[in-house]
């Protein structure tokens, strides 16, 4: 039987009709984003007003925070509503959720990921207890971000007198994915791709909803020449194959074999940072981590405690993990974060958030937007703004130890740091520690039934979680903890008498 499956993006994106639910995969820099099909899906809107009203469904941050990902939907008519774990790289999507131009809704990453597999599966839809006393469970907003908002997606439910959150299954009509090779039969090979994400679950999750598959690749092959191991998304389930032949790993940067793990390199070392209040933090948090610990680092000041271990040539001491699938290796930070240089393993997206959702996670280094006196994290919503928490949620509840890593307050703030200590020149305009934070990502609650620990450490003072509420266990040298600390909060924390100083040791440049 003779058949091709490849054809052009301009003609794959027809495939898409209106008022489909639509999936994207794709992380923050381009990672695995099939670029050149997204661009044609904008192309077609714009020229023909086709498709319309549509759902789109991503896991992770998808864009560039300028023009690409997320941004080349973000038009009035296209899109009716983005169910997503992360927006920050889109900020036009973001203002159409604030003016309530389409339905906003925000499911954590790995419960999205996860949810593919059991549309895919035919169940009735993802079972857990990621969520629970946070904002996406139904007794809080249920996920919904704005007023356009109106369908439950999520329900609470009692199995084996265990309380658990269910997240709805729902037909998925179209998936765009991202490989490297593809052949007319519709093989698809990521080889060169810098991790696996969702692409399988959610290519599973079109087709056995009767939808369909478009896969981007930079090269063709021929039929039966790519190994049986190498294809990660077989053609059974592969609709069209579109080629792409400058497509990159990401934005700016071109072929690597040591990010894709195919080999491994030299890593190049920046020049350390001067210290400053984002190297201050990350040294203090440096110091909660123990051999042979397996961690995760977030976006943020967590990732200069990455940087520290790669600098200091000390990636074999842990397990470095992030919630992409990769394992090991030297994490890569900014708008790159989400790839790592000379990775030990990869694995698919959705069993990387089972390890984490069964307690594999020892440590946790994320950041913080908000916190408030019952130990609660607001990481999804700030400034009225959608943000999602990304992995965040499944990373940080489960978690045996969370190190939040964030400066003490925001916006306007000029802080001194010294061998002699921190010393606050002017307070930030916007409080972060404050009576109760705008949306819940992280209940504090919730860790402390778990029997989990959590530790949320700043340029000025260092606090700890326990059942009696936040005791404020270090303070830097230089700091008054009357006009620097508790003056600057809208809380009074848990003061013993006196606290520790952090270590002077800290502050040497």
């Amino acid at each position: 039987m003779s058949r091709s499956k490849f054809m052009s993006a301009d003609d794959a994106v027809k495939l898409i009709k209106d008022g489909d639910t639509v999936s994207l995969i794709g992380g923050g820099g381009g990672l695995l984003e099939a670029t050149h099909t997204f661009r044609a899906v904008s192309k077609r809107f714009l020229e023909t007003g086709a498709p319309r009203n549509l759902t789109v469904v991503h896991a992770l941050g998808i864009g560039d925070k300028k023009q690409e990902g997320m941004n080349h939907f973000a038009h009035e008519g296209l899109v009716k509503r983005v169910i997503g774990g992360h927006w920050v790289w889109s900020p036009k999507m973001q203002e159409m959720a604030r003016d309530e131009k389409i339905e906003a809704y925000v499911l954590p990453s790995g419960c999205v990921m996860q949810l593919y597999r059991e549309i895919g599966g035919g169940r009735p839809g993802l079972f857990t207890h990621v969520g629970l006393g946070t904002f996406v469970d139904p007794r809080q907003q249920g996920g919904k971000m704005n007023s356009s908002a109106k369908e439950d997606l999520v329900e609470v439910m009692q199995i084996g007198g265990r309380e658990l959150l269910w997240y709805k299954s729902f037909p998925i009509n179209v998936t765009i994915i991202r490989g490297s090779f593809g052949d007319a039969d519709g093989n698809i090979s990521m080889d060169q791709e810098a991790a696996n994400l969702d692409v399988y679950a959610a290519a599973l999750a079109a087709h056995n909803s009767g939808g369909i598959v478009i896969a981007q690749v930079r090269t063709a092959v021929d039929v039966n020449s790519l190994p049986a191991r190498s294809v990660r998304v077989p053609g059974a389930i592969v609709d069209a194959v579109v080629v792409d032949p400058k497509q990159r790993p990401s934005y700016g940067v071109p072929y690597d074999p040591t990010l894709s793990g195919e080999r491994r390199g030299p890593i190049p070392l920046d020049p350390p940072e001067p210290l400053g209040i984002r190297t201050l933090i990350a040294r203090r948090a440096y110091r909660e981590l123990r051999d042979g610990a397996v961690i995760n680092f977030g976006v943020g000041i967590g990732e200069g405690v990455a940087k520290m271990v790669a600098d200091r040539g000390e990636v074999s001491r842990y397990y470095q993990t992030i919630e992409h699938g990769t394992y090991g290796g030297s994490l890569l930070v900014g708008l790159m974060f989400g790839f790592a240089r000379s990775p030990s393993a990869m694995i698919d997206g959705p069993s990387q958030f089972d390890f984490y959702a069964g307690g594999g996670l020892d440590l946790a280094f994320l950041g913080f937007g908000e916190l408030d006196a019952a130990g609660n994290v607001n990481v999804s919503k700030l400034g009225g703004l959608t943000v999602g928490p990304g992995g965040f949620m499944d990373i940080a509840q489960n978690a045996r130890r969370v190190v939040f890593c964030g400066t003490f307050d925001t916006k306007g703030a000029a802080v001194d740091i010294s061998t002699s200590g921190v010393k606050v020149r002017r307070a930030g305009d916007v409080r972060k520690l404050v009576r109760s934070v705008e949306q819940i990502t992280y209940s504090g609650q919730q860790a402390l039934k778990r029997g989990h620990s959590a530790v949320f450490v700043t340029e000025r003072a260092v606090f700890e979680l326990t059942a009696e509420g936040l005791v404020l266990t270090e303070v830097a040298p230089g700091i008054e903890v009357q006009s620097d600390i508790l003056e600057r909060m809208d809380f009074a924390p848990l003061v013993p008498k006196p606290p520790a100083l952090m270590d002077r040791d800290l502050f040497i440049d």
